[in-house]
């Protein structure tokens, strides 16, 4: 039996990895065994290990890492925390393949934990381009430390092959998180009231704003002018809480403190995904920064005012709105997404993310691979069909 173990750090993740995990929980050729670890085990992040275990699915490791400080020091300290309590899970347990997805420092910790270890390494969103944030690189970091990858369209697997990847290795798949949409059954806006504590009255704007890490200098400005634009918008808004990233406790400290005084703003500090896409289906429009506005949005036919540079470079729908980030560009954008007309256009709009078979296409690859030297040993692989050999100082040919 071939054990795939899948390493997940956030609610974002899991998410995703979700159809993904059923799947490898229902093969009697497979045995799944699940990491836990970043967000996860944090309190003030709500804990969403409870969320994992109440979907049946059992962690088999807990790795601690997340220092309780969102300063610059404080993550990398905690990627350092994360390779050591990686290593040790590792050395106790060497799965066949390991699952990762994505882009953050705590995935990253786990990939270079498990280098000297030789365990073959799957990524899923490899290629993609987050360039406001430190994701960006850390997502391009990982597609080096992996030996396999799961590419959600074209585009990017030419991507991550002009990385140096070896084209045998990149698998178009389209994105997990998108397999459950013709099956999942969407709670209705008096059952979202009653299980999230929120007042649906009329259509919200969902809004997520997570800190720009390469412009972490700047995150209070931001948000302060995300808040003003929202409040002269004059909409009822519901804010889901940032991920663990820098200075992504001082826009939960902004928002709960805004909506102390505001009552058009409530606070949802985890829909999960049901959850989630449910309040992607009533909203008015989405506002922010997040991944799913670009991911899973088009899917819902939802506009989005994707806000400043956190998504720059990632493939979008004609559903997104990219503004800057002073209020009366964010206002501008809300105005356009809240046009009847706006909307109108989206009708046909198909998603450049969904295969709608991601999961089978994942799946299936982790059970037929060839787990060899071929697959572990790594070369460049330059674009260049031929190169001019390089003439040494003594005239030999090197």
């Amino acid at each position: 039996m071939r054990t795939i173990g899948v390493v997940t750090v956030s609610r974002s993740d899991y998410g995703a990895f979700v159809p993904v995990l059923e799947r490898i929980r229902e093969d009697p050729e497979l045995h799944l065994h699940l990491i836990a670890s970043g967000m996860h085990l944090a309190p003030e992040f709500g804990l969403t290990v409870g969320l994992i275990e109440s979907d049946g699915f059992e962690v088999g490791d807990r790795v601690e890492m997340l220092l309780s400080s969102d300063t610059p020091e404080g993550i990398s300290k905690s990627i350092g925390l994360g390779v050591i309590g990686f290593a040790q899970a590792f050395s106790h347990l060497r799965p066949d393949i390991l699952l990762v997805l994505g882009d953050r420092f705590e995935t990253c910790a786990a990939a270079l934990a498990a280098l000297p270890f030789n365990i073959p390494i799957a990524q899923i969103h490899a290629g993609e381009e987050t360039r406001g944030a430190m994701d960006n690189v850390l997502r391009h970091c990982i597609t080096r430390l992996s030996h396999t990858h799961f590419v959600s369209n074209e585009l990017y697997a030419q991507r991550v092959i002009e990385l140096g990847e070896e084209a045998w290795r990149v698998v178009v798949s389209g994105a997990p998180s998108l397999d459950h949409l013709d099956s999942i059954e969407l709670l209705s806006a008096s059952r979202l009231e009653r299980e999230y504590g929120i007042q649906l009255d009329r259509p919200p704007l969902l809004v997520t704003y997570h800190p720009v890490t390469l412009e972490y200098e700047q995150t209070e400005w931001q948000v302060n002018e995300l808040l003003c634009a929202l409040e002269a918008s004059g909409l009822p808004v519901v804010f889901t809480l940032p991920n663990a990233d820098t200075r992504s406790r001082s826009v939960i400290r902004m928002v709960k403190q805004f909506a102390q005084d505001h009552d058009f703003i409530q606070i949802v500090d985890n829909f999960g995904s049901k959850g989630y896409f449910s309040m992607m289906a009533l909203a008015l429009a989405m506002v922010g920064n997040s991944s799913s506005g670009i991911v899973e949005a088009p899917s819902f036919k939802l506009p989005v005012v994707n806000i400043g540079t956190r998504q720059e470079g990632r493939m979008k729908a004609i559903n997104v709105i990219d503004v800057g980030y002073r209020r009366d560009q964010i206002l501008e954008g809300i105005r356009k997404a809240v046009d009847p007309e706006f909307r109108k256009r989206l009708t046909n709009l198909e998603n450049p993310y969904r295969s709608g078979q991601a999961a089978r296409k994942i799946v299936s690859h982790l059970k037929a691979m060839t787990l060899d030297e071929r697959l572990i040993k790594k070369h460049f692989a330059d674009l260049t069909l031929r190169r001019e050999p390089v003439a040494s100082k003594d005239g030999c040919n090197s």
